[in-house]
């Protein structure tokens, strides 16, 4: 028997148009319903689809053609929805940005897409001089002074299924990031098929928090506008308002990271007013049993969700609601209409339980990365046995008998010290596990062989490694400990790992293996 899951629905049956369709159907179904919210105002999906028009207006009269690229560098609203739906609905291409990116990282991005306007907040300080290009600069405050009148939907409706929808940067191996190339059917069968396992509500408020550059804070308004139901989402506002305004928003479904599901909980802890979750769920990084549990403790009622994917094909397994309370560890099985496999080394195609590779096959699966062949072709390969098309991750999993995937780590996360094999999400996990550890990062040992382990704790280091070394083999517990008041996150509120690995670069030479400080790497 071989570790090959295929779910039972056919792709076939999730298959459909472009993906703006969703928001002229809710549009004409229920004109009247609460699209979209941020801290300003509401937009019914009549409203937003009428928005979405005067893009489509405004891009005809900056002279935008299909397939032009359009970057748009804001904070979640209301008008970057609205934004977003009219660019792709008017063939070109919709590429965001964290607002939170640096001068260096923006001008690298805008070079390698060559978009034809770039969209901004009104300009920073430190962005003055971020080189556009070809590109045309503009403030949304600009833009929405001089929206025009909308266009009728058979002027707007410009682009088919087969148009790229997305550019979607994510970071990888490499020193700069990489943008997947996303087309509008391959979008849609994605959002179908997640759909179809979530099951959003018309009556459901999703709060999104989540930065849209992030492809699962951005998916959340396609999941939305196929529900109908209503998107709520925050810009500027502090971290500590973010459950002020989740319960202001009368939120039932959460999508979480593991940084904001512990920044929700230490708010909840403090007395605040709590929305009426009925649907966590969780990717980008592992949600550990513990802040599971605390998370159903604080929303009795609410289930939780694990789920696994990345960029490059969106989502690739979802678990069912509170699956990992029967099968500890488990990410879930494959979408409807998706493949996933584990195989070794020689792409050889393993049975349960033998951990390995993991590789899908879909109609979710991108074309590849921007204006690079080379890294397509080494992450898209014919797969082993059935020769079509396949995304081989570099992700390190294992499958089940029932097919629950087990998601184990990255290649790169994965390493041998002192003869043994182990990986940075095991030692992680052990290092939660003990008493007064919120956070955990490990970086496989660096150049001088060092291991280090960086937590949030009220335990000491030297607690801390106490603990882990009555969890984990010898080899397997880090040389050092560095205890931080928080851990540095990347604009997708993941720990970022970069950082932590610059920070060891400048450590000294500890004079014993434990290490407490409370500055900030």
């Amino acid at each position: 028997m071989t570790a090959t899951v295929h779910e039972g629905n056919t792709a076939a049956a999730l298959r459909t148009g472009p993906v703006y369709e969703w928001l002229a159907k809710a549009a004409e179904r229920v004109p009247d319903a609460v699209a979209v919210r941020d801290e300003t105002a509401v937009w019914t999906y009549r409203e937003l689809d009428r928005f979405s028009r005067s893009v489509c207006a405004w891009l005809r009269a900056q002279g935008v053609l299909r397939g032009d690229r359009v970057v748009v560098c804001l904070p979640n609203s209301r008008t970057v929805v609205g934004l977003l739906y009219g660019v792709i609905r008017y063939g070109a291409v919709f590429v965001p940005v964290s607002p939170e990116s640096r001068p260096y990282q923006l001008t690298a991005l805008l070079q390698d897409c060559r978009p034809v306007l770039f969209v901004h907040e009104e300009r920073k300080e430190h962005d003055r001089d971020v080189p556009a290009g070809d590109a045309r600069q503009i403030s949304v405050e600009q833009l929405l002074a001089d929206l025009p009148a909308p266009l009728p939907r058979a002027h707007a409706d410009r682009a088919d299924r087969s148009d790229v929808a997305l550019l979607m940067y994510t970071s990888g191996s490499t020193s700069r990031p990489k943008a997947v190339v996303c087309r509008h059917e391959q979008i849609a069968f994605a959002v179908a098929a997640v759909a179809s396992r979530l099951a959003y509500r018309p009556d459901d408020v999703v709060y999104c928090r989540l930065p849209f550059s992030f492809d699962y804070g951005l998916y959340q308004v396609f999941l939305c506008a196929q529900a109908g139901a209503a998107l709520a989402v925050t810009g500027h506002q502090p971290e500590p308002a973010v459950l002020k305004f989740a319960a202001q928003y009368g939120a039932t479904v959460l999508p979480l990271v593991p940084t904001l599901a512990i920044l929700l909980l230490r708010l909840a802890r403090r007395g605040r007013q709590l929305p009426p979750v009925r649907l966590i769920t969780n990717t980008g990084a592992e949600l550990t049993a513990g802040t599971a549990a605390e998370l159903r403790s604080v929303f009795p009622g609410a289930a939780v969700v694990f789920m696994y994917g990345m960029t490059e094909c969106k989502r690739i397994t979802i678990a069912g609601a509170d699956e990992d309370l029967r099968a500890p560890g488990t990410v879930g099985t494959a979408l409807p209409g998706t493949t996933v496999d584990i195989v070794d080394e020689a792409g050889t195609v393993l049975p349960p339980g033998q951990p390995g590779q993991i590789v899908v096959c879909g109609p979710h699966l991108m074309d590849g990365y921007w204006q690079a062949p080379r890294p397509t072709d080494e992450r898209y390969r014919p797969h082993p046995v059935t020769g079509e098309r396949a995304l081989f991750t570099g992700d390190f999993g294992m499958l089940d008998s029932a097919g629950r995937l087990t998601f184990l780590g990255r290649d790169d996360d994965i390493f041998k010290r002192r003869g043994m094999r182990t990986s940075t999400a095991e030692i992680e996990a052990a290092a939660l596990d003990v008493p007064g550890v919120v956070q955990a990062a490990v970086n496989p040992p660096g150049s001088d062989g060092r291991l280090h382990l960086w937590v949030v704790s009220e335990a000491g280091p030297a607690d801390v490694l106490r603990g882990l070394s009555e969890r984990l083999e010898p080899a397997k517990v880090p040389d050092h400990c560095w205890v931080r008041e928080q851990l540095p996150q990347t604009a997708h509120g993941k720990v970022d790992k970069r950082r932590l690995r610059e920070a060891e670069r400048e450590l000294p030479e500890p004079s014993t293996p434990v290490t407490r400080t409370g500055t900030k790497p």
